[in-house]
């Protein structure tokens, strides 16, 4: 990267003083004064700007040339250039998209004054925060050689009257998330461009003819299209023209081919990064391409979050000055090879989250300028010892895991590493049983990570004095014993502080950290009460799975960095205070599985960005309809299952407007299921079960548009900092289960164990995704909706125990998703369906309680209707193929009926047919009314040998 920076540097200099040889800028502000002219358009262009803090302050008097940002040339006094590049903008706030309104930022209207400013080579206004659209009179500047409007938050479509500027060497326009453009062949008149940044800038309309634009700038070293939302990757070009490409960044673009060939005719190429895509291909085809092709040129090669498989080769090693080699999150398999220790430049290789297998190469330990080992997430096997790490001096960050937990760090308990790290992160391999004291040596660590490690210890004293100068801590998922020391704060002679460090006070605190999880071990006792104030700083605490106990500590209220909140199945017990107002960030907060009491504090549900609140299966109480929420409620899931609230289904869930996911099972609301609930636009998950509800099923749940979405599941990408992840425990196919990850999939309806009555809506049967319906143990009537069969998404069906009647109905065949199925204890009657996935469920148990319904896999049969002895049925079979016969031969007289007229018009026609048709249609009368008569005979005969019978079961009776 180094070289890279050097290369860019000159690249820019040349760019700015070749273009203009004649002029030369003056950045020592000598000259006594300005051209006139020139110094009325920049008090111009400086009235149409706001500049609420003064940035351009110096702007007054008459030597513009000693202005703040301008140059003049020493030679003609001209002024050459603008660097109105505003740090302290950016540096104040500047959001994601670049559109920062703070009070550091330059913005306001541009003025065309600029324009006589005919010598201007270099304009630079980034780090801004403008809001217009690039003006279009830019395009006149004819001198100039150097253009940078990035981070500035130019708005809409580039103009196309850039592609005047001939002279321009350098474009930056990247980071302004509302700028696109349709087409790019205003670029092709840039032919002197050598630096071109257009990262973030919508291209989709663009997508399918850049690179033949591109391939017209011969003099291009530096592209860069990073998330300019392209489509294309042409695999083939008729000629390569970029041949002084050293830089190709193509980063998160929507690309899913294989790396084209034309890639490897690159042989200036320094830097290659396609990460974030979806580009496909063998690992193994592609560094044998790039090691014969790329003059042993490339640095950096960058294809992190792709779809590449394969192994990597031995050819690896012949890529000498490989400084740089990402290809995490891919589905590359195999060893490390050997070979690898022939790239003596390497300073990071990140290998993490793939498929990768064996033991690490000896060779490693070549790498001695080796800043960064990512191993993490793959499946690596045997042991890294000491005398692999004994070189590497240089590694400040190391990751590694094994996903197969077959993996051990061979290293002592007392070594002392030969480097300094400032990030470790070991996972799922031994390390344990004791926690490494050779952490203690490393002076630089801002954050560790050692999960599912096997740590088995008490929790050290040393390991919190360690903590104060930490970041990040997690030692979650290990066996750690022990407790929170009372105070979370040291006296100085513990911590060995040096004089210069005393000022402190006599009992520093964690002030640095901003991440803490000790999730999944077993500590014991309470938590500390001043941990509030010793952790100000927190962004993230978790404490779940562990066996503390007291009361939450209310210093917790102090924590106003707060966002996300986990103390989750411990033994807390006392009341839940009401200190949370000041907690404006707390995003997250879960509470669930502990021993609390009393009822909700109001300070809670009136946090602005509160999203996803847990307390369940806590004891829990009190009537939550006096309660409020924020007017704008950002709350997307609430589980207060498990608990004893009472009184009615809270009003105040109906301002809840992106409420997704709502539990509240076990509880002892009463009332009906409230109406406003069907206003829910993002409602997918409700269990209201096993409560004390009654009335009727709302006919207006059926527009719940949340069940009418199908989803389909898309892991977050491992690389995202910060995860969004939600849990609920579901009670589906009568077990309950955690959801984490596919929450978002779910689609449930769970009113079970209640009181309601009345039949079910049929409006229910609207709900096209519905996957989990549980209607069970009320007191439902009334017939099952005959357009159930519409729920076609449906796996999970239990309307048990209930008072339904009437049959099970035959559109239920097409609920061809269906695997668990209860209609037992109801009134249903009729045959059971017997096909489709009828036939897999073949549990009696699930139809029993019904004492009406009859089929497999009951043993009852249904019968046919059925009249007289043995006989009399062999009469009746005879007789009624007879009267099959017989339909079929008035059917077909009729038939004759009906066309007749169109023979008889015939027949009016052409006369010599008359003759032949009357004869032929007085012989099929005789033969029909021979036919009636023995039928008619054959009727009679049944009816006189019924009479006896009749009459003996008449006096009978």
């Amino acid at each position: 990267m180094k070289g890279i920076s050097i290369q860019l540097c000159s690249l820019i200099f040349l760019c700015l003083f070749s273009a203009t040889p004649t002029y030369e800028a003056n950045d020592n502000k000598t000259n006594t004064g300005c051209i006139q002219i020139e110094r009325e358009a920049l008090i111009k262009f400086k009235e149409g700007l706001s500049d609420p803090s003064n940035f351009l302050s110096t702007w007054i008097g008459d030597n513009c040339c000693s202005w703040k940002g301008i140059s003049c040339s020493n030679k003609t006094g001209h002024v050459v250039k603008i660097e109105l590049q505003n740090i302290q903008c950016y540096e104040d706030g500047e959001d994601f998209y670049g559109t920062n309104k703070n009070s550091s930022c330059l913005g306001g209207e541009m003025s065309p004054s600029l324009l006589d400013l005919k010598y201007l080579n270099h304009l630079d206004l980034s780090l801004n925060s403008f809001h217009i659209p690039i003006p279009e009179f830019l395009g006149s500047l004819g001198m100039l050689s150097y253009l940078n409007l990035s981070h500035s938050a130019f708005t809409g479509m580039i103009p196309q009257h850039l592609g005047n500027l001939s002279n321009l060497c350098y474009l930056d326009l990247t980071h302004s998330f509302s700028l696109y453009s349709n087409d790019l062949y205003w670029l092709s008149s840039l032919t002197s461009l050598e630096y071109l940044d257009m990262e973030t800038v919508n291209l989709s309309l663009a997508s399918t003819h850049w690179l033949q634009i591109i391939n017209l700038l011969p003099s291009l070293s530096e592209l860069h299209l990073a998330s300019c939302e392209l489509q294309n990757l042409p695999q083939s070009l008729s000629s390569v023209n970029f041949t002084s490409l050293s830089v190709l960044d193509l980063m998160d673009n929507s690309f899913d081919s294989p790396i084209p060939r034309w890639f490897f005719n690159l042989s200036t190429l320094v830097k290659l990064d396609l990460s974030l895509n979806e580009i496909t291909g063998d690992i193994s085809e592609l560094i044998e391409d790039l090691s014969n092709s790329c003059n042993n040129s490339l640095e950096e090669l960058i294809l992190a979050d792709n779809h590449i498989s394969g192994h990597i080769p031995h050819s690896l090693g012949l890529l000498k000055k490989l400084k740089f080699l990402d290809l995490v999150v891919n589905y590359i398999s195999g060893p490390i090879p050997a070979s690898i220790g022939s790239l003596t430049n390497l300073e990071e290789l990140s290998l993490s989250y793939n498929q990768m297998d064996g033991s690490l190469p000896e060779s490693i330990k070549k790498l001695t300028k080796l800043t960064r080992l990512h191993l993490f997430q793959n499946n690596w096997q045997g042991n890294l010892s000491e005398n692999q790490l004994q070189s590497l001096t240089k590694l400040g960050y190391f990751a590694i895991s094994s996903s197969n937990k077959s993996f051990m760090l061979n290293i002592s308990h007392n070594w002392v590493p030969p480097f300094s790290l400032r990030f470790i992160r070991i996972s799922d391999c031994l390390l344990g049983p004791k926690f490494p004291a050779w952490l203690k040596t490393q002076k630089q660590l801002s954050s560790v990570i050692l999960t599912n490690v096997g740590i088995s210890e008490e929790i050290s004293n040393w390991i919190w004095i360690l903590s104060l100068r930490l970041m990040s801590c997690d030692f979650s998922n290990n066996q750690i014993r022990g407790g929170f020391p009372h105070s979370l704060e040291y006296p100085l002679d513990d911590l060995h502080l040096s004089s210069s460090n005393r000022s402190m006070g006599s009992y520093p605190s964690l002030n640095n950290m901003y991440y803490l999880n000790l999730a999944g071990n077993l500590l014991s006792g309470p938590i500390p009460v001043n941990i509030g104030q010793a952790m100000a700083t927190l962004a993230r605490l978790n404490l779940s799975g562990n066996f503390l106990s007291g009361p939450i500590p209310s210093s917790i209220g102090k924590m106003r960095l707060l966002f996300s909140l986990d103390l989750s199945n411990n033994k807390l017990s006392g009341k839940i205070q009401d200190n949370w107002r000041d907690l404006q960030a707390l995003y997250t907060l879960d509470l669930s599985m502990n021993d609390l009491c009393g009822t909700i504090p109001g300070s809670i549900l009136l946090l602005p960005r509160l999203s996803k609140l847990r307390l369940n299966a806590n004891n829990l109480s009190g009537d939550l309809s006096t309660l409020k929420v924020n007017n704008r409620s950002l709350l997307t899931l609430l589980d207060l299952g498990e608990n004893r609230f009472s009184g009615n289904v809270p009003k105040w869930l109906g301002e809840c407007s992106i409420l997704k996911e709502l539990r509240l099972r076990a509880n002892i609301f009463n009332g009906s299921i409230p109406e406003h609930l069907c206003d829910h636009v993002y409602l997918h998950t409700v269990d209201i079960a096993a409560n004390n509800l009654s009335g009727a099923i709302p006919a207006c749940l059926g527009n719940l548009r949340g069940f009418n979405r199908v989803l389909t599941y898309s892991p977050e990408s491992p690389l995202l900092l910060v995860k969004d992840i939600s849990e609920m425990d579901l009670i589906v196919k009568g077990r309950q289960m955690a959801y984490t990850s596919i929450l978002e999939l779910v689609n449930i309806m769970d009113f079970s164990s209640n009181m309601l009555s009345g039949e079910i809506p049929k409006e229910i049967t609207r709900l096209s995704a519905l996957g989990t319906l549980n209607l069970s143990r009320n007191q439902l009537t009334g017939n099952i909706p005959g357009e159930i069969g519409k729920l076609r998404r449906l796996e999970t069906l239990d309307l048990s125990h209930n008072h339904l009647s009437g049959p099970i109905p035959q559109s239920m065949t097409s609920m061809t998703l269906l695997n668990y199925l209860n209609l037992s204890y109801n009134n249903l009657s009729g045959p059971i369906p017997s096909t489709n996935q009828f036939l897999t469920f073949n549990d009696p148990s699930i139809y029993e309680g019904n004492a009406e319904l009859c089929g497999t896999p009951l043993p009852s049969k249904c019968h046919e209707p059925n009249t007289g002895n043995a006989e009399d049925q062999g009469n009746n079979t005879a007789d009624n193929e007879d009267d099959i016969k017989f339909g079929f031969f008035i059917s077909m007289v009729l038939g004759f009926v009906f066309g007749f007229w169109a023979v008889f018009g015939s027949l009016q026609i052409y006369e010599p047919w008359r003759p032949t048709l009357f004869h032929y249609v007085d012989n099929m009368k005789n033969w029909i009314l021979l036919v009636f008569a023995l039928k008619m005979a054959r009727v009679r005969r049944r009816l006189r040998d019924l009479r006896p019978a009749r009459d003996a079961s008449t006096s009978q009776q």
